[in-house]
């Protein structure tokens, strides 16, 4: 807040805090876009490997692509977006699922982990990565960690939820997507960087 003199009266009157932006047209455009962008890598691979049967797909490296490319805000919006798509009844999920029941399936921990994730891995891109952002290590250490303390742990809780099964064995499900999401978190990484160097003031918005 900031103070203004008027100089007749004498008197001291406080100015009000300037107003939070509001979304742009571009920020609609951008949340609108990695929504689809996640649906679309949904409906690749689809292939199941985990113990209770949660697939693999490309949907993690469209929810770290948001999050690393737009940031905490739009990055979690773009996935929420995605998650009410699905809601709703479009077929967006894996294997062309669809509906409310999918977020009482074995795999719901991740996909509630999904929007969460994107703001974590959008958080450490914009505010503790910083302007180093255009290094793809230093980028792809920000999604290492959303992906580890946050999509993991959240699957493997749902997992053992679910199936009420324990948590070593809820576990020993989540580990074959590891050397996925190792690959997937450089690509994702490689991909964030190069745009960030192109749209250095991508961030700076918000």
């Amino acid at each position: 807040m900031t103070e203004h003199v008027n100089s007749e009266a004498g008197t001291i009157t406080a100015a009000a805090p300037p107003r939070a932006k509001m979304l742009t047209a571009t920020d609609l455009a951008l949340i609108a876009a990695f929504a689809a962008l996640i649906a679309a890598m949904a409906y690749i691979g689809a292939i199941p490997v985990a113990g209770a049967g949660v697939p693999i797909t490309l949907q993690t490296l469209g929810v770290t692509l948001a999050g690393a490319v737009l940031g905490p805000l739009r990055g979690s919006l773009s996935v929420l977006l995605y998650l009410a798509l699905g809601a709703i009844g479009l077929p967006v999920f894996a294997e062309h699922s669809a509906g409310l029941g999918v977020f009482t399936s074995v795999s719901f921990g991740y996909l509630i982990s999904f929007p969460i994730a994107a703001a974590v891995i959008g958080y450490l891109v914009k505010y503790v990565v910083g302007p180093r952002r255009t290094s793809a290590l230093w980028v792809f250490l920000a999604i290492a960690a959303g992906s580890i303390l946050v999509v993991h742990p959240m699957g493997i809780a749902g997992m053992k939820l679910h199936q009420d099964v324990p948590w070593a064995t809820a576990a020993s499900w989540d580990l074959p997507f590891w050397l996925g999401d190792l690959v997937k978190t450089t690509i994702a990484a490689i991909v964030a960087a190069e745009v960030h160097r192109a749209f250095p003031a991508l961030l700076k918005r918000r």
